[in-house]
């Protein structure tokens, strides 16, 4: 009896003291100045199950990404909400974003972006909303990267943008 207490104890007390999982709600942009091609190239990823709520949420409950029930009409809903919640200015003035297309990788989103004739780059302002309606603890991480710098900005619901200058 006493052998049969202690295995008890044993196999549950872990139970007891197991905490369950934090949902981490992250997102990265990758931004790269190409001097050459005047542009500036963007990556943004974008965790698969958290953008699909989103979109189920805004646009349509039937939204599935990565599935074989994704439409035409989903690639155009994951576009619209990317460029709704993705704001640019270079040297003080908005950009242009043009949506390339979007693939999966895991479980994630990958979106490509690109900003052109950008001959100059002295200050770059990013404002980044992805998720930041349907989670309060949203991070958005953007890394710059340009022929002679990388910079990065942590970006949330209290602070949505940021401005990294170059000299």
């Amino acid at each position: 009896m006493k052998y049969f207490r202690i295995l008890l104890l044993l196999l549950v007390f872990p139970l007891f003291s197991a905490t369950t999982a934090h949902k981490f709600y992250v997102s990265i942009t990758k931004i790269e100045y190409v001097k050459e091609k005047k542009s500036l190239q963007i990556i943004t990823k974008i965790f698969t199950d958290d953008i699909e709520d989103a979109l189920q949420q805004r646009y349509n409950s039937s939204i599935s990404l990565d599935s074989k029930k994704e439409t035409k009409a989903t690639d155009e809903d994951v576009k619209k909400y990317i460029l709704s919640k993705l704001k640019i200015e270079v040297n003080g003035k908005p950009v242009k974003l043009d949506y390339i297309g979007k693939e999966y990788d895991v479980d994630m989103l990958v979106a490509y972006i690109e900003v052109a004739n950008i001959t100059d780059l002295k200050s770059l302002e990013v404002e980044n909303k992805i998720l930041m309606e349907m989670f309060p603890e949203q991070q958005n991480i953007i890394h710059l990267k340009t022929p002679n710098s990388r910079k990065s900005l942590m970006l949330d619901k209290d602070e949505p943008n940021g401005v990294l200058k170059f000299n």
